[in-house]
């Protein structure tokens, strides 16, 4: 099955060996040597280092998101997940509903409203939702015992849902493992739900989790680049 059709059809999909070895070694050099501000868990805002945004603006992230929206897609959000020994945690069955704004204007199914790190967020209706995919470049290898993506497929469908919702899908839905080589891809749409377990052994799995959108619907929007 073909990564886009996959997407549509489960809320997800694997791209083996997008990056070279090479490329992805760059990459981590650059972000050992970053200077912003961390968390134990990684990078909140991540598209402020140059190295993220120019890997967003790589042509085959592109490609692959604009195939996935089916118009031209810009980045607009990074985040550097780094699960390791030192910093270990868990993620309970959630969708992702907040998107960065340039500024908080009301506006109806939009809310709440929050900041972070100086970032306006929202939480948004799902027609909005249904116009973003994230691509997850694996830095490491991600493995079904170092705590990776779990998502239950077909979820991506089901709109905005409630916590009682969530927990009913987990119930009738059994998930599954987004694992990935270093240098793999996975896709996923933000309404799927998805958690991820604590890693069981001692090695790194960080994760560029990096969001696009389509270009008219960055400026409908008024997403701002974080």
């Amino acid at each position: 099955m073909e990564p886009v059709e996959q997407l549509e059809r489960v809320g997800y999909a694997i791209v083996p060996a997008l990056f070279s070895p090479r490329e992805i070694d760059a990459r981590c050099n650059a972000l050992a040597t970053s200077t912003l501000s961390r968390s134990r868990a990684g990078i909140r805002h991540a598209m402020r280092h140059s190295s993220v945004a120019d890997l967003a603006a790589d042509s085959r992230l592109v490609a692959l998101a604009s195939a996935a929206l089916d118009a031209p897609s810009v980045p607009y959000r990074a985040t550097l997940f780094d699960k390791s020994p030192d910093a270990n945690w868990l993620v309970v069955w959630h969708q992702d509903t907040a998107l960065p704004r340039r500024e908080k204007r009301e506006a109806a199914g939009w809310g709440p409203w929050s900041v972070k790190e100086g970032i306006v967020y929202a939480h948004a209706p799902a027609e909005a939702l249904r116009k973003v995919v994230a691509l997850r470049i694996h830095l490491d290898d991600s493995s079904s015992d170092n705590g990776p993506l779990r998502i239950l497929p077909g979820t991506h469908r089901q709109g905005v849902l409630t916590d009682d919702e969530i927990q009913d899908f987990t119930q009738r839905i059994s998930p599954v493992d987004c694992v990935a080589a270093r240098g793999g891809v996975v896709a996923m749409r933000p309404l799927a739900i998805h958690a991820s377990s604590k890693s069981a052994n001692r090695h790194s799995r960080r994760v560029l989790h990096i969001e696009y959108t389509s270009s008219e619907t960055f400026e409908d929007l008024q997403l701002t680049v974080a």
